[in-house]
């Protein structure tokens, strides 16, 4: 890039020599800045340019030339906020093309060269022909044609590093939400086994009081088969025989008693 900055100051230098003794001071203040400049005293020039302007807000030169000490001492933000006031009290073309031409030259120096097209765009339309400015102005542009796919590729990244992010977030997120349902659904199971366990309990506790007091305890009570269709089962055979044997007994005595009932008189004899 072609003079990174054109001070104010060496236009303005010459006449400041040949003021008179009555000249104000602001004047004397900002002729004073000019020599610390010269002699790279930017501390003591600073002090000195805003020393007119505690007196003069709006005077061109004091701003212009503080801009240009804080482009040396690397204060871009402050430089770029001088130019800006320059421009806008600038009294001619001139001055104001020299403020945007500087301006540009802070926003190079910052890698912005989309603000520095726009502010050498704007020193060449209030001096077109000025070579450095039209030089710059190409150069910004170039840089800035450059860095166009690389912003591109760096958003790309960016954009592929976000959603990896995402995804990333998304399957830790469900992840822990199949973590939350398994360990319901073991604590569900876990509680069915236990309610089916004390079910199947109920019953062994029944049978247990069943079974005789005087026996083994783990023996179980025999219960006879059921009987099949069509026959007797052991209880309705033993009925029948007692009905059988009652009978049977019922037989016997009216047979004995018929056995009496038969027996001859016997009679003593007539002799």
């Amino acid at each position: 890039m072609n003079n990174l900055y054109r001070p104010l100051f060496l236009i303005t230098i010459g006449a400041c020599f040949f003021v008179s003794a009555q000249e104000s001071e602001i004047d004397n203040f900002i002729y004073e800045g000019n020599k610390k400049v010269g002699e790279k005293e930017y501390f003591f020039a600073e002090t000195d340019y805003r020393k007119a302007l505690s007196e003069a807000p709006e005077r061109n030169e004091a701003l212009h030339n503080l801009g240009n000490v804080h482009f040396e001492n690397g204060n871009l933000e402050e430089a770029s906020q001088r130019f800006f006031q320059a421009q806008k009290f600038a009294p001619s073309k001139a001055e104001k093309h020299l403020a945007f031409h500087n301006m540009g030259n802070v926003f190079m120096k910052k890698k912005d060269y989309a603000k520095a097209v726009e502010a050498y765009k704007n020193a060449l339309r209030n001096n077109p022909t000025d070579d450095e400015t039209r030089y710059n102005y190409a150069l910004a542009k170039e840089l800035l044609e450059k860095e166009k796919p690389q912003q591109q590729e760096d958003q790309q990244d960016q954009n592929k590093d976000n959603q990896q992010d995402k995804q990333e977030q998304e399957d830790q997120e469900n992840k822990d939400k199949k973590g939350e349902q398994d360990q319901e659904s073991d604590q569900n199971d876990k509680g069915d086994e236990g309610e089916q366990k004390e079910q199947e309990g109920e019953p062994d506790e029944k049978e247990g009081d069943q079974s005789p007091q005087n026996g083994n305890p783990n023996q179980e009570k025999q219960q006879p088969p059921p009987p099949r269709e069509g026959q007797l089962s052991p209880q309705q055979v033993q009925s029948l025989l007692e009905a059988m044997n009652n009978q049977e007994k019922d037989v016997q005595k009216k047979i004995n008693a018929e056995k009496i009932n038969a027996t001859p008189v016997r009679r003593k004899k007539d002799w």
